[in-house]
């Protein structure tokens, strides 16, 4: 367009330039404000969905912040294109910046997803107590990058969720009961019946071993040094160590009540005469265990 004195001094020429600038920033600006709102209540109805889903609280939150970012940058990309900003270079600009932190974040974004798939399939929760990453301990929180446990001698561990969910889990406390695998060794010389008596009578008389599932006595092994007893009874999880070390206490003061030893590892040595010529003797050692 050829511009003249006349036209740049002429009120007309500036109302038909800046006419369509006007519009063109008007609708961007209609269309950043309708377009803020229309995200805004479409994340309000994910989050209603998902809380009706009782999908995890800490998940919900993400997610619905993921989606008010993603709207929120499709609005400003079209009413920057309104104005007749080029949006494709900043798209290639934003896409490049996403790839090389994605490229930079690579282990965090690992342990992201393990976090998404702990609080979806949910294989523990809060206060359990569980082995998961190499780790035992209680459960203090789960969030999507990594869980807190709480060891025995309480110390925090934070472990990555992608260390937990490509190993495997062992969750000590999701069932209310749990069965105490005892081994009891007898010396060769003791009463068998009378051992597998006392332990029976021990079982039967704890007042926190279950009667259903009804506990096991029974001989495991024919040992080296000793025959073994497995000792299955069945508790209630929460009570699960301290059962186990009453009845090893019991077991063993009733076992010297009866004098029925437990015998320990040992190595009997027998000197055996060889060869006898002159002064010299020759012995060969022999040892069993």
């Amino acid at each position: 367009m050829e511009l003249t004195l006349e036209k740049l001094k002429s009120p007309e020429h500036w109302l038909a330039l800046g006419l369509p600038v006007l519009l063109k920033i008007a609708i961007a600006i209609l269309i950043f404000y309708f377009g803020r709102y229309v995200v805004r209540a479409a994340v309000g109805v994910l989050r209603n969905v998902l809380q009706r889903s009782r999908v995890d609280v800490t998940l919900t939150g993400f997610l619905c912040n993921v989606a008010y970012g993603v709207g929120y940058a499709m609005v400003v990309i079209s009413a920057l294109g309104q104005i007749g900003i080029n949006t494709n270079s900043m798209a290639a600009v934003v896409g490049g910046a996403a790839l090389a932190v994605g490229l930079a974040l690579q282990g965090q974004l690992s342990s992201f997803a393990a976090g998404v798939l702990l609080i979806l399939f949910r294989p523990f929760k809060v206060g359990d107590f569980v082995e998961a990453g190499g780790v035992k301990g209680t459960v203090e929180e789960i969030k999507i990058i990594h869980t807190i446990l709480r060891t025995s001698d309480n110390q925090e561990v934070i472990v990555p969720n992608n260390a937990i969910t490509t190993a495997t889990i062992t969750n000590h406390t999701a069932r209310s009961t749990r069965r105490l695998d005892i081994t009891i060794g007898i010396d060769y010389d003791a009463d068998l019946k009378q051992a597998k008596a006392i332990l029976e009578d021990l079982l039967r008389q704890h007042p926190r071993v279950l009667k259903d599932p009804a506990p096991v006595v029974q001989v495991r092994a024919l040992g080296a040094s000793s025959i073994d007893f497995a000792v299955w009874p069945w508790t209630a999880t929460s009570e699960w160590f301290s059962v186990q070390c009453e009845l090893l206490e019991q077991i063993k003061l009733r076992f010297d009540d009866a004098g029925i030893s437990i015998p320990y590892p040992q190595m009997d040595l027998h000197l055996r005469d060889t060869r006898s010529d002159g002064d010299k003797t020759t012995l060969q050692v022999e040892s069993r265990s």
